[in-house]
């Protein structure tokens, strides 16, 4: 199931295919990575994909840490507040994503209403290549921080109790256990956290094709999105199928660099 698609993928690559019936695939070798490299479009999808990606994981895991830290305190209305909280993780992506579209419509959309109220002037969101990408973490911080909140809070249920009973005896407290107790113990946890929403993040699709389809003028148009548009617009299957070669790569060179640095957390914790 995951070997024949990758490796499919990387013999069309090296192939120039319009999935027609009529014309079979025509061998082209290194022809299609070597356009891929001079194309102007795919380094600025590459470049999109890289800074949504880090923005978006990075304000994640740290909103998601601060919610499990808050939610793992017991007040009233606890569970009421976690149910809450996965309502986003748990909704159709492409659903919210007309949703948030209609959100941010500068006209009468909610997100203008609201910034109306706090005297501040009306925003472009989707529709401002310079404010589309923030626009789009905020949607991707919504949805996902859930998910980060919940392995933290995992972590935080594993963690022993004798260095908070050490603590107490040596009179420490409050956000000073946090600081130095449990943000150290939990590293690990959170570097796995981190690592398996940077995986997810990266192929981020739906969300972005429901509100933007890679607009306006390119600039919310990810790897994934330009790959989409390769093949099943353009229907040059060869060259959308070495950009995915690509993507696959650079996901791999990501997810071994968060791989080395969560080991280098574990052998200096």
């Amino acid at each position: 199931m995951m070997a024949f698609p990758i490796l499919y993928t990387f013999r069309i690559s090296f192939y120039e295919w319009s999935m027609s019936a009529t014309s079979a695939p025509k061998w082209v070798g290194l022809d299609n990575y070597i356009q891929l490299v001079s194309d102007k479009r795919f380094w600025s999808a590459t470049l999109t994909t890289i800074n949504f990606t880090l923005i978006a994981v990075a304000l994640e895991t740290v909103l998601g840490v601060a919610v499990a830290l808050l939610l793992f305190r017991e007040f009233k209305g606890k569970s009421l507040a976690k149910t809450l909280m996965l309502l986003p993780m748990v909704a159709t992506p492409v659903a919210m994503g007309l949703v948030w579209q209609l959100i941010y419509e500068p006209t009468i959309g909610a997100a203008n209403s609201f910034l109306k109220l706090l005297g501040i002037p009306p925003q472009e969101w989707l529709a401002s290549p310079s404010q589309v990408i923030p626009s789009l973490v905020i949607i991707d911080v919504w949805e996902w921080t859930p998910m980060i909140s919940l392995i933290v809070m995992a972590g935080l249920a594993t963690l022993p109790a004798e260095p908070y009973e050490a603590a107490d005896v040596d009179g420490v407290r409050g956000w000073q256990k946090i600081a130095y107790i449990t943000l150290p113990l939990l590293r690990p946890t959170i570097m796995a956290a981190a690592l398996l929403r940077l995986i997810d993040a990266l192929k981020t699709f739906d969300i972005i094709y429901a509100t933007t389809q890679g607009g306006p003028n390119f600039k919310s148009e990810t790897l994934n999105i330009y790959g989409y548009v390769l093949g099943f617009q353009y229907f040059k299957l060869g060259l959308a199928s070495a950009l995915i070669v690509l993507f696959f790569l650079l996901v791999l060179c990501l997810t071994l660099l968060m791989l080395w640095m969560r080991k280098r957390t574990e052998v200096y914790r």
